[in-house]
């Protein structure tokens, strides 16, 4: 390899170090604040870089949150997917489970989802981003209910179901009595009856 080709990978390698440091240091700031609170100035503190390079590598801070939710639950989403492929039923039961189960554990990524659904408008760039994401889960979830033999238009089953797994996040949501394994408890059995439910179409 010429030593310019060499010294431009270096400089890619750099680059991209930066961007997960910074991506690291903005799941660390959701875990820890409220949506409203994160910012592009506080991202740069915890990563011990200037707000200017941050601005190098993302543009925005909505370009930031969205690299940042896809980084997050691209994990678990590969996971819920081999889990309905794998299955000779579709595994609904299972793939809702493992949803609830991610989104009340990690629930920073669900508020950067939700902040998405519900925030102010989303750069067209970034919105066909968040939608390509949308379109695979429900795609996914269009397994499952041909592999229960739905009949007729099964994309309607799983935008309910998708909405449905998502409002059961919502359930209990800071409950002042309720500890965190009580509140993923109540919701898995909630997912349990959804499951069911399905199961009759």
């Amino acid at each position: 390899m010429k030593p310019k080709g060499v010294l431009s990978e270096l400089k890619e390698k750099e680059r991209q170090v930066r961007r997960d440091i910074i991506i690291a240091a903005a799941e660390e700031e959701f875990a820890e604040k409220p949506f409203n609170e994160v910012s592009m100035r506080t991202i740069a503190r915890r990563a011990g870089m200037s707000t200017a390079v941050i601005y190098q590598h993302f543009p925005d801070q909505q370009t930031l949150f969205v690299d940042t939710f896809m980084k997050g639950t691209n994990q678990i989403f590969e996971n819920i997917f081999k889990t309905i492929n794998d299955s000779p039923d579709g595994a609904l039961e299972k793939a809702a489970s493992l949803y609830i189960e991610y989104f009340t554990q990690n629930d920073q990524y669900f508020r950067m989802m939700m902040n998405f659904f519900l925030g102010s408008a989303v750069d067209p760039a970034l919105f066909e981003k968040l939608t390509i994401i949308e379109k695979n889960i429900l795609d996914h979830l269009d397994v499952i209910f041909r592999k229960m033999k739905v009949r007729g238009d099964v994309r309607i089953y799983s935008h309910a179901l998708f909405a449905a797994i998502t409002g059961i996040v919502v359930t209990f949501r800071n409950h002042p009595t309720k500890s965190s394994a009580q509140v993923l408890k109540h919701r898995q059995k909630v997912a349990r009856t959804l499951s069911k439910l399905f199961s009759k179409k």
